[in-house]
């Protein structure tokens, strides 16, 4: 059984471009109900309200100015990127940002290197995508739109991540690929992984997340129990403007 794993993702001050953005405080504990499984957080917020900012902070794509990222009780936050996904932080961006002209294979071997993964991580991976496992010698660009978010979320899985942040995973996706997509992170959420998630079907993650966090101008503002919230819940309007 995988140990316990608590997470904190704390204070994460962060500058884009010239402008800075105040602080969001992230705490990940186990679930209470049961001591394998990880904590499912959605963050929810306006266009440019700082979702995606805040994940590049946290993953090291963007500086921070002040404060610090921790994980597992270590600071991670003076760490450059690549070091934080060998710490254990996976990243699955928007537009997920495969290398194009490689193949499936050698994308998911970027992944496998990024934390000198051992070859389980990879037959995890595809045991998870087994649609993957027919397409390792094509490029990425020839994959249509969800293989191409498989792989994205495959190779993430190369580094076996203790925390994975997801930025918008079902965008643009069909029905039944959306459904494989969010099947796979509620299988990793039992598993035991921490899940950071910004997506704008609000409905459907509602029905899964444990806590749901609003962020305004890249602070958090607001924490609650999805099992709190419904879509005529005051913080929607207050957040949305819906």
């Amino acid at each position: 059984m995988r140990r316990a794993i608590w997470q904190d993702l704390v204070d994460t001050h962060h500058a884009y471009q010239r402008a800075t953005t105040p602080s969001l405080r992230h705490r990940f504990k186990r679930n209470d109900r049961d001591s394998r499984r990880g904590p499912l957080r959605y963050l929810l917020g306006r266009n440019g309200a700082g979702k995606t900012t805040t994940m590049k902070a946290i993953t090291g794509l963007l500086p921070l100015w002040a404060g610090g990222v921790q994980l597992d009780g270590q600071d991670v936050g003076a760490l450059p990127a690549h070091q934080r996904a060998a710490a254990g932080i996976g990243y699955i961006p928007q537009g997920r940002r495969l290398f194009t002209e490689l193949t499936v294979a050698q994308n998911l071997e970027i992944g496998l290197m990024a934390r000198k993964s051992p070859r389980r991580a990879l037959d995890r991976a595809l045991e998870l995508f087994p649609r993957l496992k027919e397409r390792l010698s094509q490029r990425a660009e020839t994959l249509s739109g969800g293989e191409q978010q498989m792989l994205a979320t495959a190779r993430a899985l190369c580094v076996e991540p203790k925390v994975l942040l997801l930025d918008e995973p079902t965008e643009g996706l069909q029905p039944s690929m959306i459904d494989t997509i969010r099947d796979v992170i509620l299988r990793l959420r039992d598993e035991g992984t921490a899940i950071l998630l910004v997506e704008q079907r609000i409905d459907a993650v509602l029905s899964v997340a444990d806590q749901v966090t609003f962020i305004e101008n890249g602070q958090g503002q607001q924490t609650f129990a999805a099992s709190e919230l419904d879509p005529k819940h005051q913080a929607f309007k207050l957040y949305l403007g819906v």
